[in-house]
């Protein structure tokens, strides 16, 4: 083996709240973890201003916050947390051969995939200023409609998700004008209906974001495009939430590990293992249907678990 080949017990692969939960299971097991922290150090969550629904913060806490007591945590456990992104991975033998920054070469008895997921965003220079200022534009509306509640809002999207954020929205807000992009809907017929059935709910067909507008540091409405006629006409809303999908960081993994038809990982039902042995998944790659710190972290801590298991019974752990 060449000296700069690095050999490791539990290699993870990203750094939010699943991928540092994990680390600290895996630390405190004795399983020596390096975390890579990726692209988004902290992964989506730095993005939220406030999180007010994660157990044990009674007054909230931010979520660069959040990501930073998550991290000494795992730290405190002798996690040897790094810098660095995940370019290339070779999973055909025994040993899981992983190349950080395409030069650093690994070799892992484990692996934890916890590349999470990345929201779609419109693209639009006003939206990204907006998100980047926290005042205003989210791409998830169970994590931050409460901070919107009578209060008036706009949603984007056509899918399944974006008709359940809206209804959840209508919960909330006083009113909330749902934007889609062409004549008809993605979602499935039973949550158009909600959607059209939901009295709160204004529904504009057609219709775009043309400018996310505000007062420099928080958003004070939007300008909407008809996509048929160019009219354009302007709407006051204090939050504007994205729901056009997400897209799993998994690319790096499609030639070893199976994944579904848009990109997330399949794991074993029950488990956080995947097609390849000794290697796991936790967190948003994996997980399209909850999306939430909590449930992440939970399945970090069966990745780790799992991890475990399948070290003691190989008799390397």
């Amino acid at each position: 083996m060449s000296e700069n080949i690095e050999r490791i017990k539990c290699l993870i692969i990203g750094s939010g709240p699943a991928g540092y939960t994990a680390a600290i299971y895996a630390a405190r097991a004795s399983m020596n973890p390096v975390l890579y922290q990726g692209l988004q150090p902290g992964g989506q969550l730095t993005t939220t201003n406030e999180v007010e629904n994660f157990p044990g913060y009674p007054d909230g806490v931010t979520g660069p916050e959040m990501m930073i007591q998550l991290e000494a945590q795992a730290k405190r456990f002798n996690t040897d947390v790094r810098t660095g992104w995940v370019t290339k991975v070779d999973f055909t033998g025994p040993i899981h051969k992983v190349w950080v920054d395409e030069t650093k070469e690994i070799h892992a008895d484990t692996v934890i995939i916890a590349t999470g997921a990345s929201a779609k965003y419109l693209g639009l220079e006003s939206e990204q200023k907006y998100l980047a200022l926290g005042g205003g534009v989210s791409a998830c509306a169970i994590c931050d409609g409460f901070f919107y509640r009578n209060q008036e809002v706009v949603i984007v999207g056509a899918g399944d998700s974006a008709c359940e954020e809206a209804t959840y929205l209508a919960n909330i807000c006083s009113k909330v004008t749902m934007l889609v992009r062409t004549d008809k809907f993605r979602a499935s017929v039973i949550m158009e209906n909600r959607v059209r059935n939901t009295p709160k709910i204004n529904l504009l067909m057609n219709s775009q974001i043309d400018e996310v507008l505000g007062d420099g540091s928080v958003v004070n409405g939007v300008r909407i495009v008809n996509n048929k006629t160019g009219e354009k006409h302007e709407i006051p809303v204090t939050g504007v939430f994205i729901a056009i999908g997400h897209t799993p960081n998994t690319a790096v993994f499609k030639d070893y590990i199976t994944l579904d038809e848009t990109g997330y990982i399949k794991n074993v039902p029950g488990s956080s293992k995947t097609n390849v042995e000794g290697v796991f998944v936790c967190g948003d790659a994996a997980d399209k249907t909850y999306r939430q710190a909590i449930t992440a972290a939970g399945t970090g801590c069966m990745a780790a678990l799992d991890a475990e298991r399948y070290l003691a019974a190989k008799g390397a752990h």
